[in-house]
């Protein structure tokens, strides 16, 4: 009977003792990361479809709406498990590396230190500000001025023709690209794919995926507020 509860118990205790670890944090950071890069960029394509006219993404909107629906809850599951496990791991390394310093260093020099990297606390709070509004404002309409349920085409058009609304978005990208910079860049990193370097423009992939997915969303409300798109 023992011998049972300990091979029971073995499992949770050896995820207790992953969890813990800075290492384990890291690489739970890696995957759900992962698993956001893989979203963001199927997202990125769908939204895309807009410049193929109304009759196509109020039909990819319906698609996963009612076609798609168990499909697009699991996703949503799924999306929201990663956020919170890669939130809760960063907030914690963060902490650590906090109380790890028991007085301020006499010197302090960044080691290959980018931009991207010195903005992935602040740009991830505002990811995550964004991505609430964002539901709010295409999904569940609470913040659309005139939201149809059946007319994703319109709800686009409708809620990128306020300036400052565009602006937000915007700023989101401009973060979404930093901070996929710095992350695939470490997700590679973490789980021995890369190596560190003291030249991170070198980081090709990191930077064309920024490039692309950002750039990609971002051409959607600059079309509608430009007049591009109608």
């Amino acid at each position: 009977m023992t011998s049972t509860v300990g091979l029971l118990q073995s499992p949770v205790s050896s995820l207790q003792s992953f969890w813990r670890s800075t290492i384990g944090k890291k690489l739970v950071m890696a995957l759900t990361g992962l698993v956001f890069v893989g979203f963001v960029l199927v997202h990125m394509l769908g939204n895309l479809q807009l410049f193929a006219g109304p009759s196509r993404f109020n039909g990819y909107s319906r698609l996963l709406r009612h076609d798609l629906v168990e499909f697009t809850w699991l996703v949503r599951v799924t999306l929201l498990a990663a956020v919170t496990l890669h939130v809760l791991a960063a907030w914690q390394l963060t902490r650590r590396g906090w109380s790890a310093r028991d007085r301020d260093y006499e010197r302090y020099e960044r080691q290959a230190a980018t931009y991207a990297s010195r903005t992935m606390r602040w740009g991830g709070v505002y990811l995550l500000v964004f991505i609430v509004y964002h539901l709010m404002h295409f999904t569940l309409g609470w913040v659309h001025p005139a939201f149809d349920p059946d007319g994703a085409y319109g709800n686009v058009i409708l809620g990128f023709r306020t300036t400052w609304v565009v602006l937000f978005y915007l700023g989101a990208m401009a973060f979404l690209a930093l901070h996929l910079y710095h992350g695939v860049w470490a997700m590679f990193r973490t789980v021995g794919i890369a190596r560190p370097t003291p030249t991170p423009l070198e980081r090709r992939l990191s930077l064309a995926v920024a490039i692309v997915v950002a750039g990609g969303f971002s051409l959607v409300p600059l079309a509608v507020w430009l007049g591009f798109v109608r």
